[in-house]
């Protein structure tokens, strides 16, 4: 469930991780979410009541659909927008709960994203796109494929949830341990730890995954961004899919690193992300399947450019 697993983590050190540290995160000041630059125009949508916030980057009538993990928001896509806008159009959204989008005592149900994201491209005029997922991202895409099929295209899964089963007991283990209070009260140390862990060599450009996250402890809603959170794990739990990946019939591309430190979850599992990366790859007929060597969880990010690559093509052969 990928970012699960560093939460857990999170909830340790959020009690041990009190000491001081030799950065200088402890004078960062306070932020909104929608202070955070996120390096793009960013526009906004009306979806059943709810602002949505996009990028919205290149040309092209099957655009790509970006979906963004537990916890993030669009800008973590900042390295694959430039190459995949050049010849495709390209939205970046902020989910619900998220970045610049609303925020509420939403149900965030798996079906909700679905239905917002759906909303949001009948708002663009859009029929069907490209759905590209990371991490939680995936599991909505697939999600989508599922139960709004004639609006996905192909799938691009990323480091995604979804192909990790969970026992009864297993989920409310994580239930009780994942909390709004967890995700308000972890400290610096603990946001930092949470974001290394995504990462196998974590990028100098990475630090604004921290600095962000910790400016945001300050903003007047960031008692519903620990709700949403808290409840898109929930969710998660709440909807497996595993068994349901061979009715998938669209076009799809799984890439894990091969040092995926989140998937499978390391407190309850363990083992190598390849074999969960399979179990998708054998359950969805016809998928492909890209290990990255020396790459964690966030492989967008840190193997931008292999990712770029991979995704450019797969959607050349779409288009083929």
């Amino acid at each position: 469930m990928g970012h699960l697993a560093s939460l857990a983590a999170a909830a340790v050190l959020t009690v041990i991780g009190g000491c001081a540290t030799t950065r200088s995160w402890y004078h960062l000041p306070a932020a909104e979410f929608d202070r955070i630059d996120y390096g793009f125009q960013l526009h906004s949508a009306d979806v059943d009541g709810k602002t949505i916030a996009y990028i919205d980057e290149g040309r092209g009538e099957r655009p790509l659909l970006l979906i963004h993990g537990l916890g993030t928001n669009a800008k973590s896509w900042q390295r694959n927008i430039p190459a995949w806008s050049r010849d495709h159009r390209v939205i970046a959204l902020d989910l619900a709960g998220y970045g610049h989008s609303s925020k509420a005592h939403y149900p965030y149900s798996l079906a909700f994203h679905v239905a917002t994201l759906t909303g949001l491209l009948d708002a663009l005029g859009i029929d069907q796109a490209i759905w590209v997922g990371h991490s939680m991202g995936g599991q909505v895409a697939l999600s989508a494929a599922l139960h709004e099929p004639d609006r996905v295209a192909a799938l691009v899964l990323l480091s995604s949830a979804g192909f990790e089963p969970f026992t009864d007991g297993e989920s409310d283990w994580m239930k009780r341990t994942v909390t709004p209070e967890l995700v308000k009260s972890a400290s610096h140390r603990a946001i930092a730890s949470h974001i290394h862990a995504n990462f196998y060599r974590t990028p100098q450009d990475a630090e604004f995954f921290i600095t962000d996250r910790i400016r945001l402890r300050g903003a007047s809603d960031f008692d519903l961004y620990c709700y949403a959170v808290w409840r898109n794990v929930v969710a998660m739990l709440d909807a497996p899919l595993l068994s349901r990946l061979p009715e998938i019939e669209r076009p799809t591309l799984i890439v894990f690193g091969e040092n995926d430190q989140l998937i499978p979850n390391p407190y309850l599992h363990g083992g190598f992300s390849r074999a969960v990366a399979e179990r998708g790859q054998r359950a969805i007929g016809g998928s492909k399947l890209l290990m990255l060597p020396q790459c964690g969880h966030m492989s967008m990010f840190e193997k931008a450019d292999e990712v770029n690559a991979a995704v450019l093509e797969f959607v050349s052969e779409l288009e083929g």
